[in-house]
């Protein structure tokens, strides 16, 4: 009877003949595989490294205005930006920088700040921080239309009451008073969050109003249903059970 399978001698020859063959291409990948996964654990590292220096380097900034030093936390966001422009420490660090530059009146350095976090943040919410702080400046400058096209660049998402707030800013410094109103009015009805300053807008209301500048035209309330008389109440038929 002639056996079906290779005697174990025959095995460990082929075994030795496909080793031969295809040895070098397993060694080299497994050289390879343990080159990208040396190279990807090395990539982690920095990243968190590079992290961990630029949250250092913020704290410092943050402890540099808090003593009043200004020209030190405008040099250490200068670095920031320019040793970590991708970290979203060095966005956040423009946004402080501009705050800084507007109560020095320098808006148009403001606007600088504001407007590349507004383009190149890759947090969105940055993003749309820096554009409504940017539509704010921008109209202090006395510049409303450029304000306007600022507000209308971006959808506003959880942003929606805030933009309508600087909306309404906006177009009562164009003078379309109505206007401003139903933005004021829409910022009170869209605020979820509290993110609004509900007297503030309110006052702003109510001195148009109060002025005669612009008519109240908010809806009326809905009338409430009529009650009826127990004499009519009497008269109605009773349902079957």
């Amino acid at each position: 009877m002639v056996d079906d399978f290779y005697s174990e001698e025959e095995q460990w020859e082929r075994v030795k003949q496909w080793l031969r063959e295809n040895g070098p291409w397993l060694l080299l990948g497994v050289v390879l595989g343990l080159g990208a996964l040396g190279g990807w654990r090395w990539w982690q590292e920095r990243v968190e490294q590079q992290a961990l220096t630029a949250s250092a380097t913020y704290s410092q900034i943050l402890e540099a205005f808090e003593r009043g030093d200004r020209t030190r936390g405008m040099s250490l966001i200068d670095d920031l930006r320019r040793d970590h422009d991708s970290s979203p420490y060095a966005d956040q660090a423009d946004l402080l920088a501009a705050r800084s530059l507007v109560e020095e009146s320098e808006l148009g350095k403001a606007v600088e700040r504001l407007t590349r976090v507004m383009n190149k943040s890759r947090d969105e919410q940055l993003r749309l921080v820096a554009r409504l702080r940017l539509a704010r400046v921008q109209l202090a400058q006395g510049n409303p239309d450029i304000a306007m096209a600022t507000l209308d660049g971006a959808a506003p998402g959880a942003f929606a009451a805030r933009f309508e707030e600087i909306r309404g800013d906006v177009l009562d410094a164009k003078g379309d008073k109505p206007a401003a109103v139903r933005a004021w009015r829409k910022a009170l009805e869209t605020d979820v969050d509290g993110s609004v300053d509900r007297r503030a807008v309110d006052l702003k209301i109510t001195d148009l109003l109060a002025d005669g500048i612009v008519a109240d035209d908010a809806p009326p309330a809905a009338a409430a249903p009529p009650t009826e008389t127990p004499a009519a109440q009497a008269a109605a038929p009773v349902a079957a059970p």
